[in-house]
C-alpha cells in the first residue's frame, strides 16, 4: 500500500546544507529507522527497489557561504515529503512514526538538526490506485508533471542518463517502479508504444539541466570526501494522448502517473533526485 508522509521542520540553528540536501535527509530518515529497527534499517538501504522517495526541503532559505550550499533560518518552516511504496511500508512507517512521536527525534543532519513540528500521511491501495483513473471517460486528459528536484533516469545498465523529460523514459522508468512490487497487477508496456501514442509539451520556461550531489565517498588519494553526482533535469511537462490511443494502454499511463507521487522517477529517488507533483485534467 504505497504511502506518502508530510513533514514539517524547523531548524535548532542555523546552517548550510548543500543545494541537493535530499541525501542528508534521507541519512538522517535511516539512522531513525536503524535505532528503532536495525532490520528494517538494513532492509530499506539493501533493496534493489528504490521504494522509498524524498523531496528536497521547500521554504525560505538564506544565501550559503559555500558555493553550492544554502543556509536553513530557525525562524522559518521547512516541508519535505517521503513517498513509501515498498511492501513492507507498514514496518518502515511504523520504525519512523513511533521514535518522532515517542521519543520526539530531530533528524540530524551533517551540520545541523531539524525539529519535526508536524507530520502527517496519506495512503492508498494499489486498487484504489487503479480504480481512481475510471473517471477520465473521455481521451482528451492532460497530465502535468512538474519535477520537482532533479530527475536522473539512467537509460536501461548504461552510464548515460536523460537530460529531458522523454515520454518513453519517464513512463518506462515508472512500469518498472511499479512491476517491482505491485505484484498482481504487472504491467507490460512497450517503450514504442509510449513513444506512438503519447505526447510530450515541456515548458522551456521552468527546464534546467542539473547535477546532483546523491552521496559521497572517500577519496584515498586527495584525504578527503569528494562528491558522487548525478545528471538529470527538472522543470515541468505535460503529457498528452494522441487521437484513436487504445483504452487500455491510457488506463496504464494514468494509474503510473497516479503513482509517480509516491515512487518519485528515475533513479536516486530516497537521496531526493526524481521528486514530481501530478497533475491529470480532463477536457470536456
Amino acid at each position: 500500500m504505497p504511502q506518502r508522509i508530510n513533514f514539517t521542520v524547523r531548524p535548532r540553528e542555523k546552517f548550510e546544507v548543500p543545494w541537493s540536501e535530499g541525501y542528508q535527509l534521507y541519512s538522517a530518515i535511516l539512522n531513525i529507522i536503524k535505532d528503532n529497527n536495525g532490520e528494517i534499517s538494513k532492509y530499506a538501504h539493501d533493496s534493489p527497489i528504490s521504494s522509498i522517495a524524498v523531496s528536497m526541503l521547500k521554504g525560505k532559505f538564506k544565501k550559503g557561504m559555500r558555493d553550492h550550499h544554502k543556509t536553513l533560518d530557525p525562524l522559518n518552516q521547512y516541508e519535505f515529503k517521503m513517498g513509501i511504496t515498498d511492501p513492507k511500508e507498514a514496518n518502515i512507517f511504523r520504525s519512523i512514526i513511533q521514535p518522532i512521536l515517542l521519543e520526539e527525534r530531530d533528524l540530524k543532519l551533517d551540520r545541523g538538526s531539524l525539529r519535526i513540528e508536524e507530520i502527517s500521511n496519506q495512503t492508498e491501495k494499489f486498487e484504489e490506485i487503479i480504480d481512481s483513473i475510471k473517471r477520465y471517460k473521455g481521451t482528451n486528459v492532460s497530465i502535468h508533471f512538474n519535477f520537482r528536484s532533479t530527475t536522473c533516469i539512467q537509460y536501461k545498465n548504461s552510464k548515460v542518463y536523460e537530460m529531458f523529460p522523454h515520454r518513453e523514459a519517464v513512463f518506462s522508468s515508472l512500469m518498472a517502479k511499479w512491476n517491482a512490487i505491485s505484484l498482481p497487477f504487472k504491467m507490460d508496456i512497450e517503450r514504442d508504444e509510449i513513444a506512438r501514442y503519447v505526447l510530450e509539451r515541456p515548458e522551456p520556461r521552468t527546464y534546467k539541466t542539473h547535477s546532483a550531489m546523491v552521496n559521497t565517498v572517500f577519496d584515498k588519494k586527495k584525504g578527503h570526501h569528494r562528491p558522487i553526482l548525478r545528471q538529470g533535469f527538472s522543470g515541468s511537462c505535460t503529457y498528452s494522448f494522441i487521437k484513436g490511443t487504445p483504452r487500455d494502454f491510457m488506463n496504464a499511463i494514468l494509474v503510473l502517473s497516479r503513482f509517480a507521487k509516491y515512487s518519485g522517477v528515475g533513479s536516486a529517488v530516497s537521496r531526493g533526485c526524481g521528486w514530481v507533483e501530478v497533475e491529470v485534467n480532463e477536457v470536456r
